[in-house]
């Protein structure tokens, strides 16, 4: 199986011949972002490395097509939510709701978290688990309904 850096550089030679700009723009420029990374940390980036950049664009993504649909921007939103749907074909499968509750009732119950004054603990261990699979807001929006109810 090719690494994401193979297909990333496979996805960028299809999207010039055929001419799709859009999608050449927003590949292009994850793989700036992927090469920034690794230059300011000196090294090359594993495959984990690599879904963490991802995964961080994906998020960037969706706080500016928040904020540019807040704004009223409907053009700028539709750009970005092209970008996104880009961004996402790198990313693992993304955990459904479900899924995402269980585990973190799962880390609930093994972390003994009994409150909202545990949500630190709870999650510094599921993010590790969920890192590419699942935005970081809704993971954090699911702990702290769970904690919530819990205490």
């Amino acid at each position: 199986m090719a690494s994401i850096k193979e297909r990333l550089e496979d996805d960028i030679r299809a999207a010039m011949r055929s001419r799709n700009q859009e999608r050449l723009d927003a590949l292009r420029f994850l793989k700036s972002q992927i090469q920034m990374v690794e230059k300011n940390g000196l090294k090359e980036l594993d495959e984990a490395g690599v879904v963490d950049v991802v995964a961080k664009q994906a998020k960037d993504r969706r706080e500016s097509i928040q904020m540019f649909g807040d704004g009223g921007r409907v053009d700028l939103v539709a750009k970005e939510q092209a970008a996104l749907a880009v961004l996402q074909e790198y990313l693992p499968e993304q955990l459904t709701g479900d899924a995402l509750e269980a585990l973190a009732r799962q880390v609930i119950a093994d972390t003994g978290a009994s409150g909202p004054s545990d949500r630190g603990k709870v999650m510094g261990r599921i993010m590790p688990q969920v890192r590419g699979k699942a935005d970081g807001s809704e993971v954090n929006a699911v702990v702290s309904r769970l904690l919530e109810t819990a205490g």
